[in-house]
């Protein structure tokens, strides 16, 4: 079973996975959207991927503020977990995501990725922060 984790923003959702034995992860996929309230591809493309790669629970990215407490934007994350939830019948969890895409913009630094060339990857690398930082917890 894989496990999936999810970096959800106004825009992209970064998309990370498990390996089979759900003890690496790599990240996957950034799913593009023109607007936050399109949601119906980005729920319909979650879903596809949970198929196909044979995904069991799905880990999403929680953004808490800088003292612990929960934002508006978590509310936001919430409803879309609890979408994503009833769409997949599947478990999920929350991660807190503070920093992890500055994590991933140090890491795309020291791949010497050029800035125009980071909005492809920034998201799904945070994904897999979060989907480590979960693992390690486990």
């Amino acid at each position: 079973m894989r496990i999936m984790a999810l970096d959800y923003g106004d825009k992209t959702v970064g998309v990370a996975l498990t390996d089979e034995l759900g003890m690496t992860a790599q990240p996957f996929e950034t799913i593009f959207r023109e607007r936050a309230t399109k949601l119906r591809r980005t729920y319909a493309r979650i879903e596809e991927i949970v198929d196909e790669k044979g995904v069991g629970e799905i880990v999403v990215g929680l953004p808490l503020l800088d003292d612990g407490s929960e934002g508006e934007r978590c509310f936001l994350v919430r409803q879309f977990a609890d979408d994503l939830k009833r769409r997949t019948k599947l478990p999920v969890y929350f991660e807190d995501e503070r920093y992890t895409t500055a994590a991933a913009d140090d890491i795309l630094d020291e791949m010497n990725i050029a800035p125009y060339e980071r909005k492809s990857y920034i998201d799904k690398i945070a994904a897999s922060i979060i989907l480590e930082q979960y693992l390690r917890k486990r």
